[in-house]
């Protein structure tokens, strides 16, 4: 039983559908059902997950990233619930409940999921938004419940979405994300790693690691440059230093982290920033040096200083841009006063941050989306079989994977589960080692994956033959029998990668 070829995101995905599907009549009525879900969730489009602790600013990013003020960014009852937005032909919002019945709502006169839900939140399940929206026709956005919740309700829903005991229709709207963006503000903890390991493993049955995961530094208009050294007293360089510190952290659970200010991307993507405001700043570009820098001190200053903007004014724009994105904008109308309101608000989507998260999405995830959700579903089929309690069935699907596995084709597939093994420390390497393979999941560019961005095209051929050449005798000499099975995986990548680039000449 397969669908089109087409439905799939790829062939690593049709052949894992094609797997499944061979496979239906050969395990029990209860696999065979999970099996299907798996089929379906192939032919769906990527799903993200969006976790963090509570008031990283997770739903002003999901906003951003979709380009629409939908998801609830104040704290209440839809913020403790776990919101599906994906792609419909008609804008509704479905409330899901603990039974499965469905309450369809209309959204807001703001175009947002209702504040109140009318329905008791202690039963429902999820939400699920429908938007007609480009962006969610090729991934759909999982917004899930803040970790560490000071909200006794709230603790209570993150505990069992973490400890994988939600109801059946609840699990499944979390256990569909094949990928997880994980959002961290300044304060990123050590148990942060521990977070995000339990909550991927609460999606697809994976361990996260560079391949489905990465992070998200929120929030860094708010960093003290002056306390970051080597920043010079620009906060966005601040910033990035922190991100690269906070990586070396988090790594290998994230392929990387990328600083970004949500307020203000949210702001400027959703419709937020308007004219208006492009002329309160005008106003405010008009004003004495003095005066505009001591109300740009603090937030309390810049409302409540007597100038001609009027106070609701400068409020509106507090609460759009903060500090940081005001003083960004002054900037640029000081260099260049005539800027349109539109110009302005690219100069802000740009302070943002913005396209650096997206261009990190569409690097690690979108360009390996038929990887990722091949990869996924294998994870899924593999639990699916392990919970049948029926050796005989897991060995039926064991022996159809490992036959898919050895496929040419499917070298892909392999090369993610050997990310997956040694980011998650199932396979233990040397650090040098693990660093090595781990390279090949942070990027789809081959010389990050080589390690030698930036260098001549003759120093990476020869570079990928030698590394080719070592890894294949690794694997043959001084390695356990986990670390030979990853060491051959790497090889035929290095030789891969050194037939590709010999083809470039």
């Amino acid at each position: 039983m397969t669908a089109p070829a087409q439905q799939w995101a790829g062939p690593l995905s049709a052949a894992v559908a094609n797997l499944c599907g061979g496979l239906l009549a050969q395990v029990s009525p209860n696999t065979a059902a999970g099996f299907q879900e798996v089929l379906r969730r192939l032919s769906a489009p990527l799903q993200v997950a969006v976790a963090g602790r509570i008031k990283s600013g997770k739903s002003t990013l999901v906003n951003a990233l979709i380009g629409r003020r939908v998801a609830p960014t104040d704290v209440g009852e839809c913020t403790r619930l776990v919101t599906r937005f994906q792609y419909g032909t008609v804008d509704r919002v479905e409330v899901v409940f603990t039974d499965g019945r469905k309450q369809v709502l209309p959204f807001d006169s703001t175009g947002g999921i209702p504040a109140d839900l009318g329905v008791a939140v202690d039963e429902v399940s999820h939400v699920e938004a429908y938007l007609t929206n480009a962006v969610l026709r090729d991934l759909t956005v999982i917004d899930t419940p803040g970790l560490g919740s000071l909200d006794a309700a709230s603790v209570a829903r993150t505990e069992a979405l973490l400890g994988n005991e939600l109801d059946p229709v609840s699990r499944s709207a979390v256990a569909g994300a094949e990928a997880v963006l994980y959002v961290v503000t300044q304060g990123v903890r050590q148990d942060d790693q521990q977070a995000l390991a339990a909550f991927t493993a609460a999606t697809a049955s994976r361990e996260a690691g560079p391949v489905n995961a990465i992070a998200v530094l929120n929030k860094a208009d708010t960093i003290a440059a002056e306390t970051v050294e080597g920043a010079d007293g620009d906060t966005w360089r601040a910033a990035e230093l922190l991100a690269r510190r906070q990586a070396h952290t988090l790594k290998p659970r994230v392929a990387d982290v990328v600083p970004v200010i949500g307020l203000v991307a949210e702001s400027v993507e959703t419709g937020g920033f308007t004219s208006a405001d492009a002329d309160a700043l005008r106003e405010l570009a008009e004003l004495d040096e003095g005066t505009r820098e001591t109300m740009l001190i603090s937030a309390d200053l810049f409302t409540t200083w007597d100038c001609g903007v009027p106070v609701g004014v400068r409020a509106r724009l507090l609460e759009k841009l903060d500090l940081y994105g005001i003083r960004r904008a002054l900037t640029a109308l000081d260099a260049e006063p005539a800027l349109t309101a539109g110009a302005l608000r690219r100069v802000l989507l740009d302070a943002s941050g913005l396209a650096g998260v997206r261009g990190k999405l569409n690097a690690v995830f979108r360009s390996r989306a038929d990887g990722i959700k091949a990869a996924a579903a294998l994870a899924s089929v593999t639990a699916l079989a392990a919970a049948s309690g029926d050796p005989g069935e897991r060995q039926r699907v064991h022996d159809a994977i490992e036959v898919l596995l050895a496929k040419p084709e499917a070298h892909q597939l392999r090369l993610l589960e050997a990310l997956t093994l040694v980011a998650s420390g199932a396979v233990a390497l040397p650090p040098d080692l693990a660093e090595e393979v781990l390279r090949f999941g942070a990027s789809p560019d081959v010389a990050d994956q080589l390690g030698l961005r930036g260098r001549p095209h003759q120093e990476l051929v020869a570079h990928a033959l030698e590394r080719a050449g070592w890894w294949r005798s690794f694997a043959s000499f001084g390695a356990t029998p986990a670390q030979s099975r990853v060491a051959h995986v790497v090889h035929r990548a290095y030789f891969l990668i050194w037939q590709q680039l010999r083809g470039r000449r």
